[in-house]
């Protein structure tokens, strides 16, 4: 019923973590992609183990082209009727798969929004500085949570982390592809930008163009792991400078057409701050 996509590149540290999550999942149907984007350490190995041991994961090897190219060549392979993104240094809440399929199912929704615990992240960031050891999650478990179900996900889809005109208690904050449960229909061939950072960017403005339900979780179903080697936080100034230049001219050229009322939502909520990001990486060059 779900496919769960896995890009891995050198992350032996964390895969453990991040495909034991996935084995800790109430909701039992699923499969896992794991595409190993040519790790040089033993990330390739654990996702054998793992596949060895469960049929439910596959895994794809292949040279190495950055996440965005490990990430399309998953969804090629998806046989799943929903779709979730997990990243190899992340984990993820044991109910995150059941609440979000209970709640398409009596939604009809195409796509559900959830959080990150910001609590765990923060603590991450604070531990790792000090060279303790990672902190241990807590799962709260939820039997009825509260929810939001809209035809109209412009409204609430926000990059600000403190937005003015939305109700924040379903403010669906940034653009990770992480944070959602989507219908397979609605994304299977919406591509990422091989080779750029921010990615996450011109694909979720795409999605947002095509979403015509949307339920709204506001729960910390995923755990957000601040890891230093990442590309986004290992990248030098001048790659993350041209790669949101890049993000924003692609992003610009999917709203050029379409409806105002939503062109204007999408300007306001996430062009306005991506291109004040933009400026001020271009200043410090």
């Amino acid at each position: 019923m779900v496919s769960i996509i896995v890009p891995i590149y050198n992350v032996e540290a964390y895969l453990r973590r991040a495909l034991d999550s996935i084995l800790s999942q109430t909701h039992k149907e699923w499969e896992a992609i794991l595409v190993d984007d040519g790790s040089t350490d033993g990330s390739g190995r654990i996702a054998e183990e793992y596949a060895q041991s469960d049929r439910r994961f596959r895994v794809i090897h292949q040279p190495n082209g950055g996440q965005s190219e490990a990430r399309n060549v998953g969804m090629q392979h998806m046989r799943g009727e929903y779709l979730l993104f997990l990243d190899a240094d992340d984990f993820m809440h044991p109910q995150l798969m059941a609440l979000c399929v209970e709640a398409i199912l009596r939604d009809g929704s195409d796509l559900v929004a959830f959080t990150y615990d910001r609590k765990y992240r923060t603590m991450g960031m604070v531990k790792h500085f000090l060279r303790l050891d990672d902190p241990k999650p807590h799962f709260e478990f939820y039997k009825e949570p509260p929810y939001l179900v809209t035809d109209n996900i412009l409204a609430y889809a926000t990059e600000y982390s403190k937005p003015r005109d939305i109700d924040q208690r379903w403010a669906i904050k940034h653009c990770q592809a992480w944070r959602c449960m989507y219908k397979t229909y609605a994304v299977h061939d919406v591509r990422f930008i091989p080779g750029i950072l921010y990615e996450d960017f011109p694909w979720w403005s795409e999605v947002l163009l095509r979403v015509k339900r949307c339920t709204i979780l506001n729960l910390p179903l995923y755990f957000y792991y601040p890891n230093p080697g990442s590309d986004i936080l290992s990248a030098d100034q001048a790659r993350k400078t041209e790669s949101l230049r890049k993000g924003i001219e692609a992003a610009k050229k999917l709203y050029a057409d379409a409806p105002a009322d939503k062109r204007k939502a999408w300007e306001h909520h996430f062009l306005t701050p991506f291109e004040e990001k933009l400026k001020k990486k271009e200043a410090k060059q």
